[in-house]
């Protein structure tokens, strides 16, 4: 009796010995699998970023300048930061087109020179590079000050703004805002100057429904720069060449009816951008082109 007891304590204690073994060699051969699992993985990503970096290379053409994600061309805080940094706006273009090659060829922040050469020599592989950069150019190599000065004698004199890019405009029928208005904190018309932002042309002066007292400057690389509901113009005509920083006219609110119409809204000044890169106008948001420049403003005195 005593030996039957022995033998069924062994062969129990065998048993359960040879269960953990076979649960340890489950339990080894689960963890190879998640490994090889998990190093698949990481390889399918490297793989899946390869293909789409070389599809986005082969994307690239005329028609992803009319498409809405160009045409808003979004930038984030950082890279808004790193082109100021620059102190040279007639860079932005280059600075620009790496935002746009990071988002398509997914370049990991931070930003720095050495992975934009490095992603835009990746892009240059694109035979419709050089047409592609034509277009960054007309929005942002001409670029050289805010269109509304600082006071140079009272700090209250401030313009504020938001993104309202294709926000709901109802005047002359349901559409969406081309353009980013600067709010003048004080609401008095002919009191804040506006400045051109570009060298350029003036190509157009007068009154327009909507956009009331309006100027239009075609600048060298081939950006048009609308400033509109002005309240009175500089003494400046049609086909006069102006240079940056030069004065435009004053923030008003006229529009939005027959000529001479004024007070159907507050006093600010619409910022509207347009390119024409198969010979037909595209409007450009301006609000990060705003942003931009920020840091480069210039004082004037308000009277």
């Amino acid at each position: 009796m005593g030996d039957f007891v022995f033998l069924c304590v062994v062969n129990a204690y065998s048993v359960g010995r040879i269960k953990r073994q076979g649960l340890r060699m489950r339990q080894n051969k689960y963890r190879r699998y998640l490994l090889l699992i998990g190093i698949a993985a990481i390889c399918n990503s490297i793989l899946i970023g390869q293909i789409r970096e070389r599809s986005a290379l082969n994307e690239l053409d005329m028609a992803v300048v009319k498409e809405e994600t160009f045409r808003n061309h979004v930038l984030n805080e950082e890279m808004i930061m790193y082109m100021q940094k620059s102190d040279a706006p007639e860079k932005a273009a280059g600075i620009f087109l790496a935002e746009k090659i990071s988002a398509f060829c997914g370049l990991r922040k931070p930003y720095t020179t050495k992975k934009i050469q490095k992603a835009e020599h990746k892009w240059r592989q694109n035979p419709m590079f050089d047409e592609y950069m034509d277009v960054c150019d007309s929005i942002w190599r001409d670029l050289k000050y805010f269109p509304v000065p600082k006071s140079a004698t009272d700090d209250s004199l401030t313009v504020s703004y938001g993104d309202s890019w294709m926000g709901e405009r109802t005047f002359g029928g349901k559409r969406g805002h081309e353009g980013t208005d600067l709010m003048a904190n004080e609401n008095i018309p002919g009191l804040y100057p506006i400045i051109s932002m570009t060298d350029g042309v003036v190509v157009n002066k007068g009154w327009l429904p909507k956009g009331g007292w309006r100027i239009g400057i075609l600048s060298p690389s081939g950006g048009y720069y609308y400033y509109a509901h002005l309240s009175d113009y500089a003494d400046i005509e049609e086909g006069d060449e102006i240079k940056a920083g030069e004065l435009l006219g004053y923030m008003g609110d006229s529009g939005y009816g027959e000529e001479g119409t004024t007070g159907m809204f507050p006093v600010h000044l619409h910022v509207g951008i347009y390119i024409y890169p198969d010979g037909k106008e595209i409007s450009i948001n301006p609000y990060w082109i705003m942003r931009y420049l920020e840091k480069f403003k210039l004082e004037a005195a308000y009277s």
